[in-house]
């Protein structure tokens, strides 16, 4: 069974979340350094720390409606905030007594948690899940106006990493990829979220 970790490129004070989106998106969050429309208040967003996995996901930024690729910085405190609210979204025997108590707790969760395979600078599938956190519409506005201190623009850094992937240049792309280590929990917190 694939061991769950949060790996991450983080500081003492905060954590870099990826998101992928168009350009109608994209691009005003980039120039007002915060979550502006069209990006929707009223639906869930995804926010994932794990580089490689949006790469995947994304198809590196080459998938339709994603072809930009937002590095979000966000307190610590926000990301612990956003996880001590967190329900996974399938039912761990470890972490939920009964399946009844984890349903009544997914309906009424205000954030998501989701575990799947880390990746590769090729895509193939590692034996470590990487987190994924779904924000509800009741706790997305705190994530864009108290937890966000800065939104920084990774496609040129991703542009290049593929590029060189493409030329067959591992070694030199795996350079450029963000310093990412595994991120402490306090134990309860972790248990909470199916780290163990």
């Amino acid at each position: 069974m694939n061991v769950n970790e949060i790996r991450a490129h983080y500081d003492d004070r905060s954590i870099i979340m990826y998101q992928a989106y168009s350009k109608a998106i994209a691009l005003p969050a980039l120039q007002n350094n915060r979550f502006v429309p069209p990006f929707s208040f009223n639906r869930m967003t995804w926010i994932k720390p794990s580089f490689l996995w949006l790469m995947d996901r994304s198809q590196w930024g080459l998938k339709s409606g994603q072809e930009m690729i937002l590095a979000i910085r966000i307190t610590r405190g926000g990301w612990e905030e956003a996880l001590s609210q967190a329900v996974l979204t399938s039912y761990d025997p470890q972490v939920y007594r009964h399946p009844d108590e984890w349903a009544a707790q997914f309906e009424k969760a205000l954030v998501h948690v989701q575990w799947d395979p880390e990746r590769t600078l090729r895509g193939k599938s590692l034996p470590v899940n990487s987190i994924q956190v779904g924000l509800s519409r009741h706790i997305i506005e705190k994530y864009v106006n108290e937890w966000t201190i800065e939104i920084q623009d990774a496609t040129p850094l991703v542009r290049k990493i593929h590029g060189l992937l493409r030329q067959g240049q591992e070694a030199k792309a795996r350079g450029f990829l963000p310093k990412e280590r595994v991120y402490p929990l306090k134990p309860a917190l972790a248990r909470q979220i199916g780290i163990r």
